[in-house]
This record gives C-alpha cells, structure tokens and sequence, in this order.
C-alpha cells in the first residue's frame, strides 16, 4: 500500500527540493514539478492526494492553473497554494477557486507539514461524507455468534493482513458489501480510500471510462481504479461487466498497469481489488460470459456469506443490532421484539437475507406504536409485504424472459416507482435508491426513462 502522494509545483529548485526532502522524511510519496507544463504532464502520469502549488512561475500562474483544474472535472484533491508576494486579492481568488489553504513564504516548515496533515483529513472527512449521503453502511463486524459467523470473521481477519484479491460470493442481501468494508477496515489499507463500484449501475457502452478514466483535450478525468488509489476497490455484481471490459481489466491486472481512454502513457495500478457476486462465476464461465483467466485472477482468496437461513440463530442479535441502528441515526422510537416474536422470526425463511430482516425492523419501528412488538405484528407486517411485493413482481415482471432482459424490466419499474414517489427529484431519490446522481443519470438514460415526462 503507498502512503498519499504529493505534487509540488514550483519553479525555485531549492524550495521544490527542499519541501520534497521533508515530506518524504514524514514519509509521504513526492513528485515535483517546476512550471505548468510539467504539472499537467505529472497529473495525467497520477492522480495526487494533494497538490502545493506555487503562484509565480514561468508559463503560467498559479492562480490560472488552479481555475484551469477546477473547470476540467472539478479539483481532484485539496490544493495547497505558495506564495512569496501574495496578496488579500490573490488569496481570496484561490479559496473562490477552491484551494484549500494559502501558505505565504519563506515558508514555515511546521506550518506546512500541519496544512498538509490537515488536508489530508479534511480530504478524507469529504469522502466520508459523501458516502453517508450515498447512504454506505457503516463499517460493522458482520453481526452474529454462530459458528458459521465466527469462522467467517477470522477468515477475514487473516486475509485482511495479505494484499491478496479476495471474491466474496453469497445471495442477494446476505451481507457481501457489509464484507467487504469489514475486510478493508482490518487491513493496512485502511487509511486509504475504500471505492465501490456496482457494475450494474453503470450504463452501457461507459464502463472502460468509469473504470480506468479518460484523456480528451488535455484535461484528465481519473477513473474509479486512480481515486481507490492505495485503498480497495469493490466491484459489486462483477459477473455483470461485459466481455470487452473484462478484457480491459485482466490485461491491467496482468501488467499493473492500465491506459486512460485517450491516454498515450500508462498508469499504474496500487489498489486491492475485492469482486462480489451473486451468480456463479464457475458457471458464467463455461457459459462464455465471463473471462476464466479473469475468475482465476479474481478467486485468489475466495469468501462466501451464507444465507441467513443456514444460521437462524442470529436472528435476535441482527434484529436488536438494527433497532439500535435506526433509533441512532433515523432518530426511529425504540422498541423491542418479545421473545414470541423472535422466535417465529428465527423460523422464518428469510429469501432477502438481513436486508430483508433490516427493511422489516425498519417498517415496524415507522409503522408501529408501543413498546413491545409482538409476533402478531410481526406476521401482520410480513404478510402484508409479501402481498404487495407478489402482485409488484406479477406486474413488472415477465417470467419467460431472459433473465438480462428481466432484470432490465424489472429495474425500469423500479427506478420508476421512485421517480414517482420523489416527485421528478434526482437529489431525493438518489437517496432512496442509495445512487450517486451521475450514475442514476446514466442508468436512466440507459433504460430510456425519459425526466421531463415524469416530472
């Protein structure tokens, strides 16, 4: 795993040597540049963590670079500015740009090492953040104290101190992502960024530029594999990327390197990959749709989350894990489940896993009153679920399909029925289906739902 990367751009050798030296004494990874030309050129070679750059050089200015940057695809990480003839004006339009801080010179080295400490975090505290408003689970220890739970967290525990890839499989719902997230938290790429990426969520024809980013008219857009840069990228539903894609992905993994789309130079690769499905891959393999020397490069460390049926006795610690949750972060009322309740729930079949056993805690704490739940409100709920689920299904679905064009059908309806309910707004209901809204764009425009109609 590589420590954060750090560009410093400035046209006075000393002061670029010498702010190198000290950041790699804090053991931070360092490229240097000396003018703009040479800037552009290290960020199409990698995408830094965080850029000092100096506002007087000899091609061009600090100040028109870092708006150069903004306007491309937005400023990729924080941006330090240095300056030795600042002024208020100039450091109004840097924070106007978005740089995050301004340090005049000569600089003061405590200072600065405390600048770029805190721009690290700040950057982190962003990524955070943006993935609670995606609505990411948080980082938990998969819940249970059945044997089958034990094992499985031991297992990730000793395959998180390995670098290794890792393919976790198991039903819809049963807690693959929950893994996954657990596995990086316990690795030494913890500190560094944790990416997910759901395959199917990405629209036909733009998985190459999701992935491994573009070039195009001297800017750079860096794909999903450059911004978990040291972390861990998650491929959700893998068995879902198409042949050419796949193709793409086994020669980066081969090389470790990979090109831009409409780059000329490699980049390369510093990332754990971790994949998950809930097909068999063995079986998409002999079907021809997917790759085997891909599988075998992915199945390093294979991982399977069983179905919450194969371990019952779980039941009541996920079920008072999940009152906690939503009494903690919905601000829901607090109730508990009896022992009859429990009881039932433990011989219930559970064909959508803990998401179905959390979608249910979450409808009962909403749509309940009083302390207690009791079995029969248990039952009430779940009946009334499954009618309406059963005659939603019947309506969107047509069983004789194939099951690509089924599941299209299916998620059109769905996507629908959100766009319904959140009145035409994007923001609302990338909420509720738990989508950033670039890609619900995409998928939308995939599945040809037209917005202006809706709305």
């Amino acid at each position: 795993m590589s420590a954060p990367h750090i560009l410093v751009v400035d046209d006075e050798p000393d002061i670029r040597n010498l702010v190198r030296e000290i950041l790699e004494d804090e053991e931070y990874q360092v490229a240097v540049a000396e003018d703009g030309a040479s800037a552009r050129q290290a960020l199409r070679e990698r995408r830094p963590d965080l850029v000092l750059l100096d506002i007087w050089m000899p091609d061009i200015d600090g100040i028109s670079l870092l708006k150069e940057w903004a306007e491309d695809d937005g400023l990729v990480c924080p941006v330090i500015m240095m300056s030795g003839h600042g002024t208020v004006e100039t450091a109004v339009e840097a924070t106007r740009l978005g740089a995050y801080d301004f340090l005049e010179k000569p600089l003061s080295l405590a200072k600065l090492l405390l600048t770029v400490e805190r721009g690290l975090e700040a950057d982190q505290l962003k990524r955070e953040n943006v993935g609670l408003r995606r609505h990411a689970p948080p980082v938990q220890e998969p819940t249970g104290k059945s044997p089958v739970m034990q094992r499985l967290r031991e297992q990730v525990k000793r395959i998180a101190q390995h670098d290794t890839w890792v393919l976790i499989t198991g039903e819809s719902g049963s807690g693959r992502e929950t893994l996954a997230r657990y596995l990086h938290s316990q690795s030494v790429r913890k500190d560094r960024p944790f990416v997910d990426l759901g395959v199917t969520s990405i629209a036909r024809g733009n998985a190459a530029y999701e992935l491994f980013g573009s070039e195009e008219g001297g800017s750079v857009h860096y794909g999903w594999l450059e911004q978990a840069a040291g972390g861990t990228l998650f491929l959700d539903e893998v068995a879902d990327m198409d042949l050419e894609v796949q193709t793409q992905l086994l020669g980066a993994l081969d090389t470790g390197t990979f090109m831009r789309v409409g780059g000329s130079d490699p980049v390369k690769i510093d990332v754990r990959i971790i994949a998950a499905t809930q097909r068999n891959l063995e079986e998409e393999v002999k079907q021809g749709r997917f790759r085997e020397d891909l599988f075998y490069h992915l199945n390093v460390v294979p991982l399977h989350v069983p179905p919450l049926r194969e371990h019952p006795e779980d039941v009541p610690d996920l079920l008072n894990f999940y009152v906690d949750w939503f009494v903690a972060h919905d601000k829901l009322p607090y109730r508990r489940f009896n022992v009859g309740a429990q009881n039932f729930l433990r011989n219930h079949s559970w064909h959508g896993n803990v998401r179905e056993l959390k979608n249910l805690v979450q409808r009962l704490l909403i749509l309940g009153a009083g302390d207690e739940i009791t079995q029969d409100e248990v039952e009430t709920a779940m009946g009334a679920a499954e009618i309406h689920s059963s005659e939603g299904m019947e309506a969107v679905m047509a069983f004789e399909l194939p099951l690509r064009q089924a599941r299209e059908k299916f998620e059109k309806a769905y996507l629908e029925y959100h766009l319904r309910e959140s009145g035409g707004n994007i923001s609302r209901m990338a909420k509720q289906v738990g989508m950033e809204r670039t890609h619900l764009y995409r998928k939308l425009r995939g599945l040809e739902i037209e917005l202006k109609e809706r709305r």
